[in-house]
């Protein structure tokens, strides 16, 4: 049995298993090496469909066994960031009552991840560009915020209102019809690819600049929230 063949899994595998530990830390409160985890996981993410390719092994299997590691990394994971951020903010007097249960709430997010993984799986236009927000951009947005946004969240009871609010946001862009480019090259010339160019251009500078004044890991929500507005914008010019 060639064992090229199992390579692209076992990448996939090491995603899944990064999304645990992520899951892990995040449960105790360490945010920072939660948010790592998912990147680690990403990077696996990223290595195994071109593995595959590479090595022509893509099977059905792997297909399955993708959006399983992708929902727990992408999904479960920052689904549990939140869950600690609200088991930890100061909450309105009147919401206090429900402080115990208003937490799994960020669950619903992990749900409507998988939704978009299944969707994904079956949706053939989704080959050169994204329908919906991706999971792994998802979850990059939320563990950036989370930490970058630490300040806000233990100093307002006012929070919990925006984390639910931004909850139901990112489940409805996870499985919306808004179409999202993807930044994969068949071509390097300008005209082909202005728009990537330009959004990893304005990238470089929002980095920059977050890391001028302190606050580098929110760049990354500040990137993701970019991305999104700029693919709306680009979608209402093709209308």
């Amino acid at each position: 049995m060639s064992i090229k063949k199992h390579i692209p899994n076992t990448i996939t595998c090491c995603n899944l298993v990064s999304g645990c530990i992520a899951t892990t830390y995040a449960f105790t409160g360490n945010t920072s090496m939660a948010l790592a985890w998912i990147i680690i996981g990403a990077i696996f993410d990223f290595f195994d469909g071109m593995s595959a390719r590479l090595l022509k092994v893509s099977s059905p299997i792997g297909k399955e066994l993708d959006s399983l590691a992708d929902d727990i990394t992408f999904g479960v994971a920052p689904s549990t960031i939140i869950f600690w951020q609200l088991n930890v903010i100061e909450y309105p007097e009147f919401l206090d009552t429900y402080r115990a249960y208003i937490p799994y709430f960020a669950y619903i997010m992990a749900a409507f991840s998988a939704l978009r993984l299944a969707k994904f799986n079956l949706d053939e236009r989704q080959t050169t560009s994204f329908i919906g927000l991706p999971t792994p951009a998802n979850a990059l947005f939320w563990g950036s915020l989370i930490i970058g946004g630490t300040p806000f969240f233990e100093h307002s009871t006012y929070s919990v209102y925006f984390l639910l609010f931004m909850i139901c946001l990112s489940s409805w862009l996870l499985i919306s019809e808004i179409p999202m480019f993807a930044l994969k090259f068949k071509h390097w010339g300008w005209k082909e690819n202005k728009v990537k160019y330009s959004f990893i251009i304005t990238c470089i500078i929002f980095f920059t600049l977050f890391l001028c004044i302190g606050y580098l890991t929110a760049s990354f929500a500040f990137i993701i929230a970019w991305y999104v507005i700029l693919s709306i914008i680009l979608n209402r010019k093709r209308v």
